[in-house]
């Protein structure tokens, strides 16, 4: 078994700040359990399936080999019957990947702490969401009173249409903060990137942009600056990927089989900014950011500004137009820092930095 840990230890002499990124990658058939413990609890077990009410299916996280990504990666599987929730629970099943507390402290977020998550995933052309729940991604707390409810989940749910749900709790009560129609996800690989300042009430900080592998629409985003992204006497806060979903809809559910790939988790410095805000600017203007083939305008741009220029790392013009919809092409454009100057009749022009990759 290929050793596919990864830790990068970057120093910066200015800030003296220690960043760690652990990478999880599928590396071939076999072994998959001990490939996960290894990156994300060394010696432990970080593991959630429904193995010991399915032995005959053998493990239900394996490891295939994906055209479109050209390489190995991870398959979840859950099936209607006889899967359940470990042997403990027999309203819900799971099938899911975590950090817990005998994980590195690295892969362990604690107040005040800056985290990027990323990870990619792919859904079944035909998958069926509950209407009750089918969590993909959690994140949660360890200790304190708040624990049993996550701080975020991501979602599918069945509805008319279909929905891809953000779900929040600041404390025991979950709502949905933003929704999608979920055909989108169906059938293509998707690249998620979650940023989080843990934070108290108005010090918290939360994004999530999810774009397409193949193209990069970006399909998902949602950002909030001032937000509470701790749970009230956490020992710490930690991911989950997988399938974790209810069987009180189960005529609507099918057996599936959702792909993985690529996670990282990495410690961010905190002190990168002089706000707490995810992104230097006061308001989020453009987005993704990183981008690759195209800019998203929010609602104040639109109402704001007329004319958009992007400069090269060099002060070279190299797009120029007015602004006359919510979407800005850079396809030209190659990879590398760029400078996008938004200039409105009667506003402050805005320069804001971008990373096109």
């Amino acid at each position: 078994m290929k050793n596919k840990f990864l830790l990068f230890l970057i120093l910066f002499a200015t800030a003296k700040f220690v960043s760690a990124q652990t990478i999880l990658e599928a590396d071939g058939p076999g072994n998959t359990y001990e490939l996960i413990n290894s990156v994300f609890a060394p010696g432990f077990d970080v593991i959630e399936v429904p193995d010991c009410n399915h032995g005959s299916f053998s493990r239900h996280i394996d490891e295939v080999f994906d055209v479109d990504l050209n390489k190995y990666v991870f398959q979840f599987h859950i099936h209607t019957t006889p899967d359940n929730d470990r042997c403990t629970k027999f309203d819900r099943q799971r099938t899911e990947i975590k950090t817990y507390d005998k994980s590195p402290d690295s892969l362990l977020a604690t107040l005040t702490e800056k985290v990027e998550y990323k990870w990619k995933f792919k859904l079944d052309s035909g998958f069926q969401p509950s209407s009750s729940f089918t969590h993909i991604h959690q994140i949660k707390a360890v200790g304190g009173s708040e624990q049993d409810m996550p701080l975020i989940t991501l979602t599918p749910r069945k509805g008319n249409p279909d929905k891809m749900q953000l779900r929040y709790a600041a404390a025991l009560s979950q709502s949905t903060i933003h929704e999608v129609n979920l055909v989108d996800f169906k059938g293509v690989w998707v690249e998620a990137k979650e940023t989080i300042i843990y934070n108290e009430t108005g010090l918290g900080a939360y994004e999530i942009v999810m774009t397409k592998v193949a193209g990069g629409d970006t399909l998902f985003y949602y950002t909030n600056n001032s937000i509470r992204t701790w749970k009230t006497d956490a020992s710490f806060l930690r991911p989950k990927w997988g399938i974790y979903r209810s069987l009180n809809d189960s005529t609507n559910l099918r057996d599936e089989a959702i792909l993985f790939a690529d996670f990282s988790i990495e410690e961010l410095d905190p002190l990168s900014s002089s706000t707490n805000s995810i992104v230097e600017n006061d308001e989020i203007l453009i987005y993704p950011n990183p981008t690759n083939h195209q800019l998203l305008l929010s609602e104040v741009v639109l109402k704001n500004y007329q004319l958009i220029n992007i400069y090269n790392s060099n002060r070279q013009l190299v797009l120029s137009e007015k602004i006359e919809r919510n979407t800005v092409s850079i396809a030209h454009l190659e990879n590398g820092l760029y400078f996008v100057e938004l200039k409105g009749e009667k506003v402050k022009n805005k320069t804001v930095r971008i990373i096109v990759e």
